[in-house]
């Protein structure tokens, strides 16, 4: 009787262990539980989303937050989409004016793509990109925006803006101003390209990033979202705590799910 259960114990430990036996060396996965555990000490309501061709892990990924700047991004897809805009060359002013609007974040820009686009074009933009809580507002710094809602978004940000203008609007996404490159810029894998949109309040009222990471054919999303931080500074700490451990390992990965 004693060698039976031997015997079984050995076959339950086997089977046990074979999905960890059969994952592939070097196979990335985001640091979850680290983020989990760093974001359960930090002051805010926080929330993240981590998503790959073919996986997605997330904490609160469904809870609602004003966007701030964030929605920039999606002003900048669904003003490239716009019929009397997609089939056309940019103006240099429409350069300058959507250039400011991501690369400084400028508020001004951002409300006058707003005028042209409206919360209609924002809205048939969150359907196309598979958005489920997506809800804009009139004034566009308080849309509601979800983290797993952006990285649905962010995932396959190029291949939703029109091949004619998708060059130029990833290299405003990746050229973002040097003072506003906190949070997930610092810590950006070695090998990775990174474009990125952020969105914050002087107070720390939010602090967000939505970012996507390529090397070749793979690509990492990212969405970070904090509200009621006390302070901006704190909110920025949060960002790079919370990034930093999400991305570890990305630069040494052989493989992304």
């Amino acid at each position: 009787m004693q060698a039976r259960a031997l015997a079984l114990l050995a076959v339950l430990v086997t089977a046990g262990a074979a999905p960890a036996a059969e994952r592939p060396a070097g196979l990335w996965h985001p640091g979850i539980w680290r983020a989990e555990r760093y974001a359960a000490h930090r002051h805010g309501v926080i929330a993240f989303s981590v998503r790959t061709p073919t996986r997605a892990w997330s904490w609160h990924a469904t809870t609602s937050f004003p966007s701030a700047s964030v929605v920039k991004a999606m002003l900048l897809v669904a003003y490239l989409d716009l019929p009397s805009v997609r089939a056309r060359r940019l103006s240099a002013d429409e350069r300058v004016l959507l250039g400011s609007m991501i690369r400084r974040s400028d508020n001004d820009a951002a409300s006058r793509v707003f005028d042209v686009v409206g919360t209609e074009g924002l809205s048939a933009l969150a359907v196309r990109a598979g958005m489920r809580r997506f809800t804009p507002n009139a004034y566009w710094g308080f849309s509601g925006i979800a983290a797993g809602d952006q990285t649905r978004f962010f995932l396959r940000i190029d291949r939703l803006i029109v091949r004619r203008h998708r060059a130029y609007a990833m290299l405003l996404l990746r050229t973002i101003t040097p003072v506003q490159r906190w949070g997930i810029a610092p810590v950006r894998p070695s090998g990775w390209r990174l474009y990125f949109k952020g969105g914050w309040g002087d107070t720390g009222w939010v602090d967000h990033q939505v970012a996507l990471l390529t090397r070749g054919d793979e690509r990492v999303a990212v969405a970070i979202l904090t509200h009621d931080n006390g302070s901006h500074r704190y909110g920025n700490e949060t960002l790079h705590g919370m990034a930093a451990r999400l991305l570890n390992g990305l630069a040494s990965a052989r493989e992304v799910p």
